[in-house]
């Protein structure tokens, strides 16, 4: 089994019909309308986000999401997995009745219950949501700012990429940075070339979130070559969201030999019928990676991953 590493997941985004269910039985909920024979039902990335916002719902208590990031971590672990690093939304948190200081702390609670019992190391990036605006992402990063906690390492910003420009967040950006945080932000996955270049441009992160669209400008992947920018490359969604057709026309292996870093990660696992484990076994069957070429995925990843030198090396050392 080739070691894994993942560092683009969206943690409610991770959480298993089975264990949504359960949620939704502990609290009296139908999700009849998202789940059906076991999967998520979902049509386009709008009615996707609205099944994602029903099932983050149900995790209301500190002990809600300490279950869901051991649950998930867990998992990981099982698939081969010695590091993963998840996205946040104190915004979820708060529009689930919870205070960010406590859905931290349960997530907290939750990583250390799984490393204690699986080895894994895991670390949060605080996100703000597009669609909330600029002063909902910038709510988001003066948070964070203010409330330092450990395993809170970095800062970015997921939700609907085609709302507003990123020019409009920089100040959200500047303030997670001057704070310590480091940066990734998603471009290029439903919007083109142009969402990465300008996200490079206007908030400077040192990971884009997918960015598989940058295939389509060649000025623009030379400099993320040149600049040492990772892409955060999650195929099964790109498949279940039609940014691709096919992973035959997926560009990953395009974007690799142009010497761009590349990593592989699940994204919102269930709802894209897919694991880190999938996403390893479909870089080997579709684009023809081996053992060798996996394991650099994983390396990059770690290499790329938002921890301090002493953890890194550890990580590192633990690749072979």
């Amino acid at each position: 089994m080739v070691v894994k590493a993942e560092i683009h997941c969206h943690i409610e985004g991770a959480a298993s019909p089975a264990l949504v269910e359960a949620q939704a039985k502990k609290y009296g909920v139908d999700v009849s309308a998202i789940i059906r024979d076991g999967s998520y039902v979902w049509s386009d990335f709008t009615s996707f986000l609205r099944c994602y916002d029903v099932a983050s719902m149900l995790f209301r208590t500190e002990e809600d999401y300490a279950l869901l990031a051991e649950t998930y971590l867990s998992e990981l672990a099982a698939q081969g997995t010695i590091y993963s690093e998840f996205f946040i939304s104190t915004d979820h948190a708060v529009n689930a009745g919870l205070t960010p200081a406590a859905y931290i702390s349960g997530l907290a609670e939750g990583m250390r219950r799984a490393r204690e019992g699986t080895g894994i190391e895991s670390r949060m990036i605080a996100t703000g949501l597009r669609h909330e605006g600029p002063e909902g992402v910038e709510r988001a990063a003066r948070y964070i700012a203010a409330n330092p906690h450990p395993l809170v390492t970095g800062f970015g910003m997921a939700g609907d990429e085609r709302m507003h420009e990123p020019r409009d967040f920089a100040k959200a950006f500047d303030i997670a940075r001057d704070a310590g945080l480091a940066i990734t932000v998603h471009a290029g996955e439903l919007v083109g070339a142009e969402s990465v270049r300008e996200a490079l441009d206007h908030l400077v992160p040192a990971r884009i979130g997918h960015g598989v669209r940058a295939i389509e400008d060649p000025a623009l992947v030379e400099r993320l070559a040149a600049e040492g920018i990772v892409l955060e490359v999650c195929p099964g969604s790109n498949i279940a969201l039609s940014v691709y057709p096919s992973y035959a026309e997926h560009p990953l292996p395009r974007l690799r030999a142009a010497g761009v870093k590349v990593t592989l990660s699940s994204d919102d696992p269930p709802f894209f019928h897919t694991s880190l484990a999938q996403e390893y076994e479909t870089a080997r069957t579709h684009f023809g990676m081996d053992d060798a070429a996996l394991l650099e995925m994983t390396r990059n990843s770690v290499e790329a991953a938002f921890v301090d030198d002493a953890t890194r090396a550890a990580l590192l050392a633990r690749l072979g």
